[in-house]
């Protein structure tokens, strides 16, 4: 298996884009650590999930934009595993509404959880990587951070972009020993998504060479390629997984 040995911390691995990330990277043999928010249940479930394939992993409820928390779950995870050797930043929120009811609370709670988030367990799992000399940091942007804007989500979108940012950044800073890459999902079949008016969704998917949303276990398999040797000379990469989207 091309991960075997390998341990990661999945971000955000309750449900969608994290839960399929976390199963895709066991799968690969690797050890998982399913960080979450507030959802138990589904943590729990993608823990299950992930111990079928025979590695090991635990679930640390915390918030990534706690510096302490995110820490203590760093910390916990070497002295379990011994080391860090992936960090997939995938926790995200989106709070869609028209700029007149959007909130300087509200958009800085987004820009907090999508882009600060992200910096902080960078800056915490770099030294340990480093000091391996191994390194695998994938951020989990979107195309709305590149050329799809959607004005209801304008703090989504530019937190995106920052991110997307942040990764170019990341990628100068921590050479030669880390990796850094960004996977920009586009139109994805989630729980997200799943309150998106039927209209609108054929509507978008006009715009879809491949003329649906993705699967979640589609930028998976992306995100585990990122993760092994294979992508060994892959660095400072912004991959869209997009069916085509235009």
């Amino acid at each position: 298996m091309k991960l075997e040995g390998k341990t990661a911390i999945v971000t955000g691995a309750s449900k969608g884009l994290g839960k399929a990330i976390a199963i895709e990277l066991a799968k690969e043999g690797c050890n998982v650590v399913i960080n979450y928010l507030s959802d138990t249940s589904g943590a729990s479930n993608t823990l299950e999930e992930v111990l079928k394939y025979n590695v090991k992993a635990f679930i640390y409820q915390g918030d990534v934009i706690d510096e302490s928390s995110m820490k203590e779950m760093v910390n916990k995870t070497v002295n379990e595993f011994g080391k860090v050797d992936i960090l997939v930043n995938n926790a995200g929120i989106a709070n869609d509404s028209t700029i007149e009811d959007k909130t300087i609370e509200g958009f800085r709670k987004v820009l907090d959880t999508n882009l600060i988030g992200p910096f902080i367990l960078s800056r915490l799992v770099a030294p340990i990587m480093k000091n391996n000399k191994y390194g695998r940091i994938i951020n989990i942007s979107s195309t709305t951070g590149i050329d799809t804007y959607y004005p209801y989500s304008l703090d989504y979108d530019a937190s995106k972009a920052g991110l997307i940012n942040l990764t170019h950044n990341l990628a100068e800073i921590y050479k030669p020993y880390i990796n850094v890459n960004c996977v920009c999902p586009g139109w994805m079949d989630t729980d997200m998504n799943k309150e998106l008016d039927k209209d609108y969704i054929e509507e978008e998917c006009k715009n879809i060479k491949l003329g649906r949303f993705g699967k979640p276990e589609e930028v998976a398999k992306v995100v585990a390629f990122l993760a092994s040797n294979d992508a060994s000379y892959v660095n400072d990469a912004i991959i869209r997984v997009d069916g085509g989207e235009k």
